[in-house]
This record gives C-alpha cells, structure tokens and sequence, in this order.
C-alpha cells in the first residue's frame, strides 16, 4: 500500500513516490484475478436482475468501481443500456475497455468524481467503498444519490462489518479496510437520499486459495422526487 516506506505487493516493490490510491494498488494487483474469484457470486447476478428489471429502455447507467467490467457493466451494456464505468485502478480500466466495449470507462477516484445532478437513470456500487474511511463513503453515497433522476434506482453492495481501518490480507495483498455494521450502512444510504426498497444478505467464499466464506449485503434504492 502507498506509506512513506518503499514496501512489497505480490512481489512487486512500491516506491516511496507511490501515491495511487490504495485502492489503485490493491486492484492493479489483482487485475483478472478479482473477477475469476467473483465470478459464481449468484447474489451479485440477482441484484443485477433486479436493476434490469427496473430500468426503462436505453438508461444511463453509472457503474462506479467497475473493475473489470464483469459481470456488471457487461450485463447492462449487454441489455441495451448506456454504461459509463469508473475505476480507480489503471489495470481494471484498461481490462474493462478490452472486455466490455460496449461501454464507456473512464480512470478516476470516486471520492474526487463529481457527476452532474440527475444525470444518470441508475447507479450501481458493488463493493467499491472498502478501502475509503466512513467519511469519504458517506460523501461518495450522497453523490452517487444526487447523480440519479428522481424515481432512478442505486444498487450498493458491500462487506458489512463493523471495522475502521483495519489491516489484513485480501486475496494475498495487504489491504485495509473500512465499513459499517448493517444497520449502519442502510442508515447512511437512507441519509444519503435514498429509499431502501430491498435487503439482501449472502454468504459468498471467493474462488481463491485461502479465501474464506464472507458476508455480502446488498441494497436496492430508489431516489424519490425532490
């Protein structure tokens, strides 16, 4: 991870002038990898039919943390939707260009995006916030609510545990980690602007060596009318 000290990641050395992201560091890792160990989540496909279920014909969809473009970005472009990916991760970037070029994809920090208001029909968050403080998640949610239409539907999934700034290992990288208990976590949507129609909670243990069994939520919103 980025730090004053020059340090390892899967081997590769990160200099002391890294200043990327951690999440850019984890993920350009990871590249493929990520996608290979996620690829059977059932409950990540149902939330996607959800939203499929709801979007008008030819929506703008924003995909924020888009990774490799699957199974997300692929699913809506696939669907005739309008998708505009973004990723912190110069590696998930150029993946999802070459596997989804039905859609847009863009390299930027949500925590520094600033999408117009009303601007998109549906937003989407599959795990995307883990590596910000609670602060930066609650200000990249509230944005992600400005940017939908009123009536337009969010899908935001993430790990809900109650920890803040945890160090651990992900996959064999070095990562650490923030989020909110359950409860906390649809609060701050709700705060946000957004109304939870949908719980779902899922037990998932990722295609990897080592990897162990972990929870996933998943909320499906509407943004009402102003």
């Amino acid at each position: 991870m980025p730090g004053s000290r020059a340090g390892t990641t899967g081997g590769a050395v990160l200099a002391e002038d890294d200043r990327r992201a951690p999440a850019a560091v984890l993920f350009d890792a990871l590249g493929l990898d990520y996608e290979k160990a996620f690829a059977s989540s059932e409950a990540h496909r149902a939330s996607l039919g959800w939203l499929l279920d709801r979007l008008p014909p030819g929506s703008r969809v924003l995909d924020a943390g888009c990774g490799t473009g699957r199974p997300t970005a692929e699913t809506l472009a696939g669907a005739g939707h309008a998708v505009l990916g973004v990723d912190v991760s110069p590696v998930m970037v150029g993946l999802a260009s070459r596997q989804v070029p039905r859609a847009e994809f863009r390299l930027a920090d949500l925590r520094e995006l600033s999408p117009a208001e009303h601007s998109f029909d549906a937003v989407c968050g599959y795990f995307s916030l883990l590596q910000m403080s609670r602060a930066e998640q609650s200000a990249v949610v509230a944005k992600l609510a400005r940017a939908l239409r009123p009536g337009g539907s969010a899908v935001l999934a993430t790990v809900p545990l109650d920890v803040e700034d945890v160090e651990g290992t992900f996959m064999g990288q070095p990562v650490r980690v923030t989020s909110f208990a359950a409860g906390d976590f649809r609060a701050m949507v709700e705060a946000a602007g957004l109304t939870v129609l949908s719980e779902e909670h899922a037990l998932f243990s990722p295609a990897h060596p080592g990897a162990g069994p972990e929870p996933h939520l998943f909320l499906h919103c509407r943004r009402e009318a102003d």
